[in-house]
């Protein structure tokens, strides 16, 4: 290994849900930076890596970190959530590395979408219904450009997972009736592969209050659209690949 800054999704939690190369270079870190408040600290048991718990700090002392910890020779790994390829800030502190030339290199995860759709056992496109994901978040202390409001978004009618957004699920809800008819199927997961994992399913007209009454308030996912039918009934939906009759270079 280098002594270079390492970004590592975790997974969404279950320690299971981990990279092979992830669990490499987390054994053998030097120095771990990680989300303590939302990585499962199951995937830190037995390493030997002196540990920082980000959540109590800002970005400047997690740089300050990091170039201490390349300048020692050592390796250090910065763990974050799921994937870090969205919602994760691993852009601002790459951002503050290179000026410092400072090598790193990003490690994918298993996104918590992912993991949220198969605990339902859910395909989230499905031929003649949806061909498209989006994944977003509702505007809150951080803005949205205008143009990505949820609102907009659900004009699409394309399957769409919300992150962040639980804790103003009446707001979800009316920004995303803007686009959807009001029987689109809606599936709301909690702590996604965790032990205590919740799942409640509904229609967007009342889906705030099936919300509330399942004491969903945060760390959730919001997943709707016409393709959630497929994880409860059969529609019959199939796509050309595996069809008799579709010739490919594989199949004559």
């Amino acid at each position: 290994m280098n002594n270079k800054v390492y970004f590592i999704g975790a997974g969404p939690g279950d320690p299971e849900l981990l990279t092979i190369k992830g669990r490499r270079l987390i054994d053998s870190a030097d120095i771990i930076v990680f989300a303590g408040s939302l990585v499962n600290p199951e995937i830190l048991k037995g390493i030997k890596a002196e540990v920082f718990d980000s959540s109590k700090m800002t970005l400047d002392e997690i740089i300050e970190i990091m170039e201490a910890s390349v300048k020692q020779g050592k390796t250090l790994v910065r763990l974050h959530t799921g994937d870090p390829a969205f919602y994760s800030a691993i852009s601002e502190q790459i951002e503050r590395l290179r000026p410092l030339g400072i090598e790193y290199e990003v490690i994918p995860g298993v996104s918590s979408a992912m993991a949220g759709a198969a605990a339902i056992g859910q395909e989230l496109t499905i031929p003649e219904i949806s061909q498209t994901v989006i994944f977003t978040r509702l505007e809150g202390r951080t803005p949205v450009p205008e143009m990505e409001r949820l609102g907009e978004l659900a004009r699409h009618r394309a399957t769409i997972v919300i992150f962040l957004s639980v804790g103003m699920i009446e707001k979800v809800r009316d920004e995303l009736l803007q686009g959807y008819p009001e029987d689109t199927p809606v599936a709301i997961i909690e702590k996604v592969s965790w032990p205590g994992q919740k799942v409640v399913r509904g229609l967007l007209k009342d889906i705030a209050e099936v919300a509330k009454n399942a004491g969903i308030k945060k760390t959730a996912l919001i997943y709707v659209g016409e393709a959630l039918r497929a994880s409860v009934e059969l529609l019959g939906k199939e796509s050309r690949l595996y069809n008799k009759d579709f010739k490919h270079e594989y199949r004559k």
